[in-house]
């Protein structure tokens, strides 16, 4: 856990709030920071849920799902950093924070007057986390861009579908979720380097770095000098043992009998023993064992072939759809469903789990985070009057 730490999250959407709500989630106190009025669009992007019950404006009880569940147990500060008022208000905050991360484009908060030589002359053990589509440096670090934009570029888009068809958009964005959890590694070992050195650093992340991060079998294959295709890696379902098939019902199962002893015990329960030597085999048309086990696994339903291969230790699952994998057992197992979305997917034996409170109606601790810096009750109504919080 890591309690008495103060966060300052000025970033939105999805990559930056799910960064933060990580550390949140294991005790962290995240204030998030937007202008007056609200600058975070997944507040209001459907499908709504009434979360922001402790606001008194009814479109603030209306808040988006996915903005809830990104935001939990944060609270939130909203300021004008374009306002020299607004701007001394948070030099003030940052005296007092442990980490802040933002998702601007690079020179934004230099052009704010809250850049991280700045920042770092208010509060030297500041660690200044900057997470950004291309990074600090080069051509496009200028440039616009979303997770398909980084997959893309990164050339793990184009390793993502089979070999006869066009690339296919992951189910997820890898790239903004990727980067999300190396900007929360950078601001931990920053924090673990700051209990040494009693100083804070900079941590700059990107989303292209990110989605190549995630390549690190493909790079090995080019240095191998091996092809590196669509659909034709070894773990991209290029081999007959590591490869999605459909069942008699039109679903799927997934065959991953990668290592020998689960591949002879497949070849065994389905009675195909001939096929033990065929493990490495292509999955290319006309190729016998890939037709021959496509057949097969056609004979049966999915249903059928769990049953089958149930008692089996062959690493053969079925390939659920979302309302299936929720209500499955071995998610339900795992404990992360909850009514505040999903609690994280690792669990520390000395801390107890948390219950996380609903994600903050907008400028819901303005006014208790504002007394903490010392204003009074008539400068912080002066201060709203005039637009600046």
């Amino acid at each position: 856990m890591i309690p008495n730490t103060r966060v300052l999250d000025l970033s939105r959407l999805l990559p930056g709030p799910y960064c933060s709500r990580i550390l949140a989630d294991f005790g962290a106190e995240v204030i998030k920071v937007e202008r007056p009025g609200g600058s975070d669009w997944l507040r209001h992007m459907p499908p709504l849920t009434g979360g922001d019950s402790a606001s008194t404006n009814k479109e603030e009880r209306q808040s988006g799902a996915l903005f809830q569940a990104l935001n939990r147990g944060k609270k939130s500060l909203t300021l004008d950093l374009k306002s020299e008022q607004g701007r001394v208000i948070f030099l003030r905050l940052v005296e007092t924070a442990d980490a802040l991360l933002e998702g601007f484009r690079p020179g934004v908060m230099e052009q704010l007057g809250l850049g991280y030589e700045t920042l770092a002359q208010v509060n030297p053990r500041l660690v200044y986390c900057s997470l950004s589509g291309y990074g600090q440096r080069g051509a496009y670090r200028q440039r616009a861009g979303h997770d398909l934009n980084y997959v893309g570029l990164a050339g793990l888009l184009d390793l993502t579908g089979t070999r006869e068809g066009p690339p296919v958009i992951p189910g997820a964005p890898l790239a903004d979720l990727t980067g999300a959890l190396w900007a929360t590694v950078g601001i931990l070992l920053a924090l673990l380097a700051r209990e040494r050195t009693g100083q804070g650093q900079r941590v700059d992340g990107s989303f292209l770095g990110a989605a190549l991060a995630c390549l690190p079998v493909a790079l090995a294959q080019r240095a191998g000098r091996q092809a590196v295709e669509r659909g034709g890696g070894n773990l991209t379902g290029g081999l007959v043992c590591y490869h999605v098939y459909e069942t008699r019902d039109g679903k799927y199962v997934t065959l991953g009998a990668l290592e020998p002893e689960f591949w002879t015990s497949f070849c065994r329960a389905v009675g195909r023993e001939d096929l033990t030597g065929r493990q490495l085999a292509p999955t290319l048309p006309g190729e016998p064992a890939y037709e021959e086990l496509r057949a097969l696994f056609r004979t049966r339903t999915r249903q059928e072939w769990m049953e089958t291969l149930g008692g089996v230790d062959t690493c053969c699952e079925p390939l659920y759809t979302l309302d299936e994998a929720l209500a499955s057992a071995p998610v339900q197992a795992l404990g992360m469903l909850t009514s505040a979305g999903l609690l994280p997917p690792l669990q520390l034996s000395a801390c107890p789990g948390r219950h996380p409170a609903p994600a903050p109606a907008l400028g819901q601790h303005t006014g208790s985070l504002l007394a903490e810096l010392g204003y009074t009750s008539a400068e912080i109504e002066r201060l709203e009057r005039q637009g600046v919080v």
